[in-house]
């Protein structure tokens, strides 16, 4: 699988590094990020990195010292600088040290893509033969154009300890590509800890995840290790993050800082090396903002962000789906594969599916252990025969108002089977209405 050119972002401001990630990642870089310069010299000791982009002006060490540092370290690496308060002295320092690029804030997004690109020394846009990406990868289907671009992340990313942090629905599959990360790695041997923390209590994520020791608290009888201690030298996947509580937060932020855990009641702290993926069907950043998640815990999290698209937004990937499940499940109970009609797919296809991959996992499920041979409209969920596609004469608009209204009373029954209490409900009137507007129907 040919490999894209990562680059590393350095800014402070949490906005334009959002920004930077975004134009990155849609000029077909993969992108790390780190918000202070002690993050980004640790990105640079542990991932591949074919760029870096620097702000200067940052608290603490800033650009400058950055530019240093990849000058005596890393020579040879592009870089490119960005500021916000341009400076005659600056500029040259920062050219003198080995910088190609200096752009002034604020830039257009075509000028951020020319200066990549004469960093890089070549275009950035080359399109890629799609025949070099899998159509199903370490499990995970799909060849829909984000599904491919994750695919090559995880690849690219995949022998390094940098955090991870996975977006999407639910249902999209995010512990699927944490696994996908974990068993496509050097580390697939070492142990592969999923952790829920949504369906953990607060008062008990902080011992489950950090352990504890005898007398800790009441109850705490013996010693026991948690999770960091059992992923040791692993990976650690830690779903629904947005669920921890501030005390679990502030713990987890040192335990990526200085790669070590302290046990709830213990005084001495344990070193671990723990790759650690994170995922959320929250908005993290809006929590950012709200207060209530950690905002130098986001960016730790952060270093690299794969985003899983829901499956209304890749519909030309629900037949390889559900050909898939179709195959599994048959196989599992002995069964023929069922045949899904064209009508059939087209209906799964223009369904809005909010339960997303795992919506239709179940339902597929349902149809291979309750049908034979072929799937019929009516073995589909009332709701989903709605949302179906309708042939041209259904949907002419200019059919008189009291036709549409009988095809769609004769649309409904069907897709209730005739059962008119229910066809009553759906179209949110009574028996005694619905039967009057059948009148001369039957």
């Amino acid at each position: 699988m040919k490999q894209r050119p990562s680059v590393l972002l350095v800014d402070d401001a949490r906005d334009m590094l959002e920004l930077l990630r975004r134009n990155m990642a849609a000029m077909g870089l993969t992108p790390f990020a780190a918000n202070n310069v002690v993050d980004a010299i640790e990105v640079l000791g542990n991932s591949p990195v074919d760029l870096v982009i620097t702000d200067l002006n940052m608290p603490g060490i800033g650009g400058l010292q950055l530019v240093k540092y990849l000058s005596q370290h890393h020579p040879g690496l592009p870089v490119l600088v960005i500021t916000g308060y341009p400076d005659l002295n600056n500029a040259v320092e920062v050219m003198k040290l080995g910088a190609l690029e200096y752009l002034v804030k604020p830039f257009t997004q075509d000028e951020l893509r020319k200066a990549v690109e004469r960093v890089l020394g070549a275009r950035i846009t080359e399109p890629e033969a799609e025949d070099d990406v899998p159509e199903v990868f370490h499990g995970i289907i799909g060849r829909a154009p984000a599904m491919r671009e994750l695919f090559r992340t995880i690849e690219r990313t995949r022998n390094n300890r940098a955090t991870v942090l996975i977006t999407g629905e639910s249902g999209t599959g995010k512990e699927m590509v944490a696994r996908a990360i974990h068993y496509n790695s050097k580390w697939s041997a070492a142990p592969f800890i999923a952790v829920n923390c949504g369906a953990i209590p607060d008062q008990l994520l902080e011992s489950e995840l950090f352990g504890h020791v005898k007398g800790a608290f009441t109850g705490a009888i013996t010693n026991r290790a948690g999770f960091f201690q059992a992923a040791d030298g692993g990976t650690l996947f830690l779903d629904e993050i947005g669920n921890a509580s501030p005390a679990v937060q502030a713990k987890l932020l040192r335990a990526i800082q200085d790669k070590q855990i302290t046990m709830l009641g213990a005084t001495k702290p344990q070193q671990v090396e723990v790759r650690l993926i994170s995922a959320s069907n929250n908005d993290l950043l809006a929590m950012v903002r709200q207060g209530t998640f950690r905002e130098d815990l986001y960016y730790r999290l952060n270093v690299i962000h794969m985003h899983l698209p829901a499956l209304r937004e890749r519909a030309a990937d629900i037949p390889l789906l559900v050909d898939h499940f179709n195959k599994r499940f048959s196989k599992e109970l002995g069964k023929a594969p069922l045949r899904f009609p064209p009508r059939i797919m087209d209906t799964l296809t223009s369904y809005s599916w909010p339960g997303n991959v795992r919506e239709l996992e179940n339902l597929v499920h349902r149809l291979v252990i309750m049908k034979d041979l072929t799937v019929e409209m009516e073995d589909l969920p009332v709701h989903m025969k709605m949302q179906a596609p309708q042939p041209a004469a259904m949907t002419d608009p200019l059919l008189p108002l009291a036709e549409v209204e009988r095809r769609h009373i004769r649309r409904v029954l069907e897709a209730t089977g005739g059962n008119k209490t229910k066809a009553a409900e759906v179209l949110g009137i009574d028996r005694k209405t619905l039967r009057e507007k059948l009148k001369g129907e039957e």
